[in-house]
């Protein structure tokens, strides 16, 4: 097929889908001999993010003293963190690997779809921790009447379901697009931006859609967060003792950072005006986004959460006198074989 970028838009036709059938994505680099450092560098990326998330998720389920609203939310943040980068990570490492760039174009809208979804159930689930903390500190009386398992999955399900519908109408918008023009798509997976811009010659209303869905998702649910904040903050500096002030701003400042890091690239990414043909910081700005956030997040909740340390510890602890354990019986057994004394 021919990738050519200088076909025109002219006698475009919706039934013309044969010409669609596959893109070609530019990626990070070109170069062999580069391809080969950034395939080990963001392998090494991927699994760090895998086993982070699935550190994360194992902990709070495993261990008591984390069976609570925050770390319910912080589960299923996980799992959208691990969903978020498995939609691009091992699709960009075969193409990295192989070099054949292409990708059909039901593949192109899929993962972009997915993309979506996971990126939108994020900023919802994002909110509902922030709501959360809000309860916690501000309400401590009312909070396990309010935030009851049943309230919790609610919130959970309505996070999911509505991370679901977001991305449905561009997805079928884009789906009925001509793209009789360029298939080359300069970006490492197919985010909706690039695919817009070469559905069809007029994209001015699915550019202000795909803009109001965005600035609706991330600035309401950025808004929802800090006016959670705002009255964490004022709960806090009324504490009377330094301890407990630090204790209450210990709760907060995991969530407060990863909150600071994802909406801050992402509403630099989408909620901005257009970047023209500034393809290659949009392509760095999403590799820190949608790559080394998921990965850090894990990271900065071991860091600077005590409970997650703790039970980090108290893991390491009981698997740590398993294995003693087991070598001891082992031992024994061996012991116990003739011919061994």
């Amino acid at each position: 097929m021919d990738f050519t970028e200088s076909d025109p838009f002219a006698g475009c036709a919706l039934s013309n889908r044969s010409q669609t059938d596959r893109f070609l994505l530019l990626g990070l680099t070109n170069e062999r001999d580069i391809s080969i450092t950034v395939f080990i560098f963001f392998l090494i990326i991927y699994m760090l993010t895998l086993l982070g998330n699935i550190t994360l998720i194992l902990l709070t389920r495993t261990d008591s003293n984390l069976r609570t609203p925050m770390y319910f939310f912080l589960t299923n943040f996980s799992l959208l963190e691990i969903g978020y980068t498995t939609v691009t990570v091992p699709r960009m490492l075969f193409d990295l690997l192989s070099g054949n760039m292409t990708i059909s174009f039901k593949s192109c809208l899929t993962q972009m779809y997915f993309f979506f979804l996971f990126g939108t159930t994020e900023f919802f689930i994002l909110a509902l921790m922030g709501l959360d903390r809000y309860l916690a500190i501000c309400h401590p009386l009312h909070y396990t009447s309010i935030m009851n398992k049943q309230f919790c999955y609610q919130l959970i399900f309505g996070s999911w379901i509505s991370g679901c519908l977001v991305p449905t109408v561009p997805t079928i918008v884009l789906s009925r697009r001509p793209f009789c023009g360029s298939k080359i798509i300069n970006h490492f997976f197919c985010d909706v931006g690039p695919l817009v811009k070469l559905s069809s010659p007029n994209t001015l209303f699915l550019d202000i859609f795909v803009f109001m869905i965005s600035a609706v998702v991330v600035l309401g649910s950025l808004l929802l967060v800090t006016v959670s904040y705002v009255f964490i903050i004022a709960a806090i500096l009324r504490i009377s003792s330094s301890s407990g002030r630090r204790k209450a701003f210990s709760t907060c400042a995991s969530h407060f950072s990863v909150v600071t890091i994802f909406f801050g690239t992402v509403i630099f990414m989408y909620i901005r005006p257009s970047s023209g043909e500034n393809f290659e910081m949009d392509k760095a700005i999403s590799v820190f986004y949608s790559v080394v956030t998921p990965a850090l997040n894990p990271l900065i909740y071991s860091l600077r959460n005590n409970e997650v340390k703790k039970a980090l510890v108290k893991t390491f602890q009981r698997n740590r006198n398993s294995w003693k354990d087991l070598g001891i019986v082992y031992s024994n057994r061996l012991k116990s074989l003739p011919g061994l004394h």
